[in-house]
């Protein structure tokens, strides 16, 4: 595999490799395998930049919906996991506070470790992942500062920021690994520390999860802050941290978290002025993301009945309005959309959300 950065072809995000997830889906192998001849024609990234969202990991992950990742793919999406668990070990050394990319679920290691344990078995790298994501939950310090061992010197753009920021979200924030991690934990793979780190995390979004990102100031603040009139979605936002937080309760054995988090989830989606505030279709911030994270948090809730009108109402919102989003792709456009309305998930692709 040669080592060429393309963007957007190998874009799961928005581009075709995204929209083969689709085909896949609905068992249109021919049409898949056109999308991913257009993805790949001039070569996979295994750069620096190679994430689940972009090149061969990218790659791998859809493949896999359709059982076809070869030796080749994975050997090369190992070599990237291998490098960036390097550059984190070195960070790690120097005791320099993380960026966002570095850890993240689109463009860091929270990403890779969901890719790995979607591997049959989970991949034998997995474990190092892990275990740098366990690592986040130990405090950091700098300028004479205890810190979140999470925390970003910069603003969630990467420009500077006065005090730096902790990401919550699952996109960029907090949430990703807290998913992951109970994930993993649920389909029986640890690591050293692996349950207080799922502990840790889930007990910082008890007190900063209504809120995008944590500043200095929510740091130094004796009360915890209070919630921001902000859009709702899966990527940033209440309910996609509520699931994170319903996945760690499932892999703790913890039923108050639970029902906690499942009454976030019913509360917000039945909030006329919550709602008001979703102004599109997309998966990432928008009805077909909300749609998906409900469905999976009503699997997994032991009263599912109660989620069944809220997920009637976001399939209908949903329906009436995906064909006017304007990209075809996957976290942002069509592809993503009709993926929520298909109402099934036999190929797996929500893992990309971290939804399930």
């Amino acid at each position: 595999m040669s080592t060429t950065t393309v963007p957007r072809t190998q874009d799961l995000s928005e581009g075709p490799l995204g929209m083969a997830l689709l085909d896949i889906e609905r068992r249109d192998l021919s049409t898949a395998r056109r999308h991913l001849t257009q993805a790949t024609t001039r070569g996979v990234s295994t750069g620096g930049n190679a994430s689940l969202f972009h090149g061969a990991p990218a790659l791998e992950f859809v493949l896999a919906r359709a059982n076809g990742a070869g030796d080749d793919v994975r050997a090369a999406v190992d070599r990237v996991v291998d490098a960036r668990l390097a550059i984190a070990h070195r960070r790690q050394a120097a005791g320099a506070l993380p960026h966002l990319a570095e850890w993240d679920l689109i463009r860091g290691l929270t990403g890779l470790a969901a890719l790995l344990l979607s591997r049959k078995p989970p991949a034998h790298r997995l474990p190092d992942v892990l275990a740098c994501l366990v690592a986040l939950a130990h405090p950091a310090c700098s300028d004479g500062r205890t810190l979140p061992g999470w925390w970003s010197a910069a603003a969630p753009n990467g420009k500077e920021m006065a005090g730096g920021h902790g990401n919550n979200g699952v996109a960029h924030g907090i949430a990703g690994p807290l998913s992951v991690l109970s994930l993993a934990l649920r389909e029986g793979v640890s690591v050293p520390g692996q349950e207080e780190a799922v502990d840790t995390f889930a007990t910082w979004l008890d007190r900063h999860g209504t809120h995008y990102w944590s500043t200095a100031t929510h740091l130094e603040a004796a009360q915890a802050p209070a919630p921001e009139p902000t859009r709702q979605s899966w990527c940033y936002g209440q309910p996609g941290i509520a699931r994170a937080q319903q996945l760690a309760a499932l892999a703790l054995g913890d039923p108050a978290r639970r029902r906690a988090a499942e009454d976030t989830v019913a509360a917000i989606l039945t909030d006329p002025l919550q709602l008001a505030r979703i102004t599109d279709s997309t998966l990432c911030h928008g009805w077909a993301g909300l749609l998906t994270l409900t469905r999976a948090v009503a699997a997994d809730s032991p009263s599912p009945d109660r989620f069944t009108p809220i997920i009637q109402d976001l399939h209908r919102r949903l329906t009436a309005d995906w064909e006017h989003l304007p990209k075809p792709g996957f976290m942002e456009g069509r592809t993503g959309a009709q993926l929520a309305l298909h109402a099934t998930d036999t190929t797996g692709w929500s893992r990309a959300l971290l939804t399930t």
